[in-house]
């Protein structure tokens, strides 16, 4: 992507009433538009790095059978007063509104009623079981406060996946191999060190549910670690018999302030009871659909990233998300621009993802867009280095420039 071919700008300020560090960073440096308190529209860079972090989560999604769906936004309040969740005083961030007509609608804050109804067109043996639906939607929920940018908003992307399994313990299996996945997850988006699997309240369902809690110190939640098994205890359930239930210590936990980034919970027969999802069982018996619902909010993310890797200068992408892999910056006259498009062009046959800063602006504030928009690493193509056949290559984590020649660049990016 050239420069001078995006529209957005960067900026040395954020709105004034914008107080989340990862808001004003990714608003300065173009990434997110705030269209009010809590509300995000995505730029350019910006919808390629949330693209790039729903794909991990696709693919791993993917390698445990999941089926990808797009649901409604809209929603009947039928389908949501069959379980009791259409009333605010039982959910309280229900966004409704009316038709031309009068029927009343909702925007949905989560998925689990309209997916049971829809998985009644699609279930009726235990043959058709077990089955993972999922999708990546935006959500809507009104929520009170919306301080954190794009970790807590009332418009957000949320990945969710719903089991359908015919026995508990098909369930249980399902539940803890999604578990697994989770981590691989926040691994892959560099965040493992730093996640932990967190025991929270199973409500009536199960005895407890998971979170995955990533450490930070703008998170809104308290929990306690064992670093050795790498688990974790919520705040909600820290007690002495959720200690010897798990093996634990007191003495052995840590206390951490921390941003629950994805969670997962056995729904048992909860919504196939409500909505009669049922199936014909091999010994011709009916039984009702045994559900679990798994979710992550790509946006949230994005957010936790933008906080966690980022410096004075700005933002410090892990590679696999960054916007581009390389940020291309031309220096000088009609040489300079013939070099730099020639090294664009053989980067993008290469497939290097690459940023090229082809606009008439000083050569600071190329530097200085740089390292805010924080692609990983910088090339520097000037009228000075053409002459001795070099590059400056630049890491933006550690800063550390060294000279390289054509042929060494291409195949260090490559």
């Amino acid at each position: 992507m050239r420069l001078t071919n995006l529209f957005t700008k960067t900026s040395k300020t954020a709105p004034a009433d914008e107080v989340a560090k990862n808001a004003q960073l990714l608003i300065r440096a173009g990434f997110v538009h705030k269209e009010m308190a809590g509300v995000y529209a995505y730029l350019p860079l910006g919808k390629i790095v949330l693209d790039k972090i729903i794909n991990i989560i696709r693919e791993e999604m993917n390698s445990v059978g999941g089926s990808e769906v797009s649901l409604t936004a809209l929603q009947q309040k039928d389908v949501w007063e069959a379980s009791g969740r259409w009333n605010d005083e039982v959910m309280d961030v229900w966004f409704k509104t009316k038709l031309a007509s009068g029927s009343e609608l909702g925007l949905a804050p989560t998925h689990e009623e309209p997916l049971t109804q829809l998985m009644k067109n699609h279930i009726q043996s235990y043959k058709d079981l077990p089955v993972y639906p999922y999708q990546f939607q935006i959500k809507f929920r009104n929520e009170l406060r919306s301080k954190s940018g794009l970790m807590r908003g009332r418009e957000f992307w949320m990945k969710d996946l719903y089991s359908f399994s015919r026995t508990q313990d098909e369930h249980d299996v399902f539940y803890e191999k999604i578990s697994d996945v989770y981590l691989h997850i926040f691994e892959r988006l560099g965040l493992g060190d730093l996640t932990y699997k967190t025991f929270a309240s199973g409500g009536s369902f199960a005895k407890y549910s998971h979170e995955f809690q990533t450490v930070s110190p703008v998170g809104e939640d308290k929990i306690y670690v064992h670093e050795a098994r790498r688990i974790a205890i919520n705040e909600e359930v820290y007690n002495d018999e959720v200690l010897a239930d798990l093996g634990l210590e007191r003495s052995e936990m840590v206390e951490k302030t921390a941003v629950e980034m994805g969670n997962i919970f056995t729904l048992g027969t909860k919504f196939s009871d409500a909505l009669d999802l049922a199936f014909t069982d091999e010994d011709g018996t009916s039984k009702k659909v045994i559900m679990g619902s798994y979710g992550i909010g790509p946006s949230r993310v994005m957010g936790l990233l933008a906080e966690h890797f980022s410096d004075d200068k700005g933002l410090v992408w892990p590679e696999n998300v960054a916007p581009a892999k390389v940020y291309l910056v031309r220096i000088g006259g009609d040489e300079a621009t013939e070099h730099a498009d020639a090294l664009y062009d053989e980067l993008m046959v290469q497939k290097v993802e690459v940023l090229y800063d082809d606009r008439d602006v000083r050569p600071g504030q190329k530097f200085a867009d740089s390292e805010l928009i924080g692609v990983p690493y910088r090339v520097t193509v000037s009228d000075r280095l053409i002459k001795s056949e070099q590059y400056e290559f630049t890491e933006r984590k550690t800063g550390e420039t060294s000279l390289l020649t054509r042929e060494q660049l291409v195949a260090k990016l490559s």
